[in-house]
């Protein structure tokens, strides 16, 4: 008995490191061929755009989407007139802030200058700037500047007379979530800022 199993034991021993073999080559082989699959995004249903009047007394008004509400600038620097069209859905937030100009061209041409400084400073994380200057149905001519990339914020603007009013916006988001990822709401809310500036109008 013991003698035939000593001769059984080296064909076992030499079938189990084949099979052993056998086994790491195609566990290796299925790692190389293995191919991670990238990470999905969440849905994001976006709902059909209905716009509603600025009720709120400012010295301007025009027409926002319904899907957000108007709060007003509670930080330490904000002046009269300065709101939020706010998003709850999105954490998305219009930051809309006024100046008058009482005719004076040194506080315009102040004015001017940190609204093109606020733009550029998004320069270190932008990929891409590109700016433009439109006339709304109402005659006002917007400076705007679409921002590209990993930046805070991805849409600016500015209306002005010249004269009288100094209006002044910024796309941002209360979220830690990527822009690629929010390019459908970016795009959505690009669309309502259109509408906002083409039915804006100061008040005399």
């Amino acid at each position: 008995m013991w003698a035939t199993r000593m001769k059984i034991q080296p064909k076992w021993r030499k079938y189990s490191l084949y099979l052993t073999g056998l086994c790491l080559l195609v566990v290796t082989a299925c790692k190389e061929d293995f191919t991670p699959k990238p990470k999905g995004y969440n849905r994001i249903d976006l709902p059909i755009p209905k716009y509603q009047p600025l009720l709120e007394k400012h010295p301007y008004t025009f027409e926002y989407s319904v899907y957000s509400k108007i709060l007003k600038d509670s930080s330490r620097t904000a002046l009269p007139h300065w709101i939020n069209v706010f998003y709850p859905r999105y954490q998305a937030n219009i930051q809309i802030t006024y100046r008058p100009l009482n005719n004076d061209p040194k506080t315009l041409n102040a004015l001017l200058e940190d609204a093109r400084t606020l733009t550029i400073k998004h320069q270190i994380k932008a990929e891409a700037i590109e700016g433009a200057i439109i006339t709304t149905p109402k005659g006002l001519r917007v400076s705007v500047a679409e921002l590209y990339g990993e930046v805070p914020s991805q849409f600016q603007f500015y209306v002005t007379d010249s004269t009288k009013h100094f209006f002044r916006g910024a796309l941002y988001f209360r979220t830690a979530t990527a822009n690629d990822s929010l390019a459908p709401v970016i795009d959505y809310i690009k669309k309502d800022i259109t509408h906002l500036l083409n039915t804006l109008e100061f008040k005399e």
